[in-house]
């Protein structure tokens, strides 16, 4: 049988794909050797904010005194908590499946091999099948970086995978790592009463993020007791009887019950057939596209982690959504201008464009705007002032070229930003734009006020 496209992996940026595909006519496969959903809905995006939302309902209760309200000492239930994860997890796996049926959309389980471009060879339990197809998207993901060297073993030394499988909370964890992942399992466990120490070879923690974003969130994770030690890296892990034992670079030595290692992903392009199919690959070992994101290879494409542009689900999604309109004949092209990304610790983080650091290194003289939730009338009402928005603007122009906002619902608020990003506005735009009141929103409006000196309650 011949398919307009078959999509190698079943995830956010293959589900995408083929259901696009299938909705602008094209008859499509898509081959998956695990769960549909991939990474994000199964082992990482999904279960984490599951888990994120049952310690936010913990801290709600553990704070319902200052709002009046008296309550016992809350119980966790981590069973519970647990078994709520997998159950929002297969509910959404069987939505997808859904999808694919209302489209259709053909799912092979098993694992794909390109054999030549428009053939793609499916094993499952020994037995193979050949799909023809007019073309090929490639969409197999990543994997956390195992690290070998630190002794992962998966039971005392882990990755995100069995971090989010864990029978009982960790009385300690050593975090390798303070990235987004890391410090969102230090929000995760932290919350429940996990002892935290953390591990960053970098200055300081999110040191992708702007530096007032980094300095803020490291000042908030220190006043939960979160051990923080930067600029060194582990020397080597080792088991001991109640756990684990780092040694550092610099002769320090930790104990803990678990080491959670969370310094990177490995790309899943092993064993595809990309070097028979004269794939081109990048120094990193991620396949290179073009702005389609066709390879070399006319007719194969490759989207989501494996290119390496961003390893966001969102951005997956995209670029899903340009390969279809390319396959089926509707020039596309993939924009990286405004890429929103969020960070689930309490509180969030958001961001989307350049940081104030970027825009200078650029050479493009910049202005800023800044505005705390602790002036904001909602943020102090749900008794969370903790944060702040800052706006980015180009100088010269007053285009916002950047922003990047830590304090609650950081994540929702952060879609208006990278509407202005996108479509070059103006600080001013985004201040004469009313905002409704009292709205967290008003803290946007106030932060790009403030780039003029102009904020009512700054």
């Amino acid at each position: 049988m011949t398919y307009q496209a078959v999509v190698i992996g079943g995830g956010p940026g293959g589900y995408v794909a083929a259901i696009r595909i299938a909705q602008l006519g094209g008859k499509v496969a898509v081959v998956e050797k695990d769960k549909l959903g991939g990474t994000c809905l199964n082992r990482g995006c999904i279960p984490t904010k599951s888990l994120i939302a049952a310690v936010d309902k913990l801290k709600a209760v553990e704070e319902a005194a200052e709002f009046g309200i008296e309550v016992g000492k809350p119980v966790i239930d981590f069973g519970k908590v647990q078994a709520r994860k997998a159950e929002v997890v297969e509910k959404l796996v069987g939505g997808i499946n859904f999808l694919f049926n209302k489209n259709k959309v053909e799912l092979f389980n098993g694992t794909a091999k390109i054999k030549a471009p428009g053939l793609v060879e499916v094993e499952n339990n020994g037995e193979t099948q050949a799909l023809q197809c007019a073309n090929i998207v490639i969409a197999t993901g990543s994997s956390p970086a195992l690290i070998k060297s630190l002794g992962y073993n998966g039971t005392t030394i882990i990755t995100s995978e069995e971090a989010l499988q864990l029978a009982e909370i960790p009385k300690s964890l050593l975090i390798i790592g303070a990235g987004v992942i890391g410090c969102e399992f230090a929000h995760i466990y932290g919350t429940m009463g996990t002892e935290i120490t953390m591990v960053e070879a970098a200055p300081s923690i999110l040191s992708l993020q702007d530096k007032d974003i980094s300095r803020r969130m490291q000042t908030i994770f220190k006043k939960k007791k979160f051990n923080i030690k930067t600029n060194v890296t582990i020397k080597k892990i080792e088991e001991v009887a109640d756990g684990i034992q780092a040694e550092l670079a610099n002769g320090e030595i930790i104990t803990a019950e678990k080491a959670l290692i969370s310094i990177g992903r490995t790309l899943n392009t092993q064993n595809l057939g990309l070097e028979e199919a004269g794939i081109a690959l990048g120094e990193r070992g991620q396949i290179l596209v073009n702005d389609q994101m066709e390879t070399n290879i006319k007719g194969i494409y490759a989207i989501g982690d494996v290119v390496m542009k961003y390893q966001l689900a969102h951005v997956a999604s995209a670029q899903g959504i340009v390969v279809a309109e390319n396959i089926m004949g509707k020039a596309s092209t993939m924009d990286y201008s405004a890429v929103p990304s969020c960070i689930f610790t309490s509180p969030e983080v958001a961001s989307v464009g350049l940081t104030e650091q970027q825009v200078k290194e650029k050479g493009i003289p910049v202005k800023t705007g800044k505005f705390n939730f602790m002036a904001n009338g909602k943020a102090l009402s749900m008794g969370e002032g903790e944060g702040f928005v800052k706006v980015v603007t180009n100088a010269e122009t007053d285009v916002v070229v950047g922003v990047h906002i830590i304090g609650p619902h950081a994540s929702d608020l952060i879609a208006e930003a990278t509407l202005a990003v996108k479509n070059g506005l103006t600080a001013k735009d985004l201040a004469v734009t009313i905002h409704a009141h009292p709205t967290l929103a008003e803290a946007m409006m106030e932060a790009a006020e403030n780039v003029h000196g102009l904020s009512i309650h700054g």
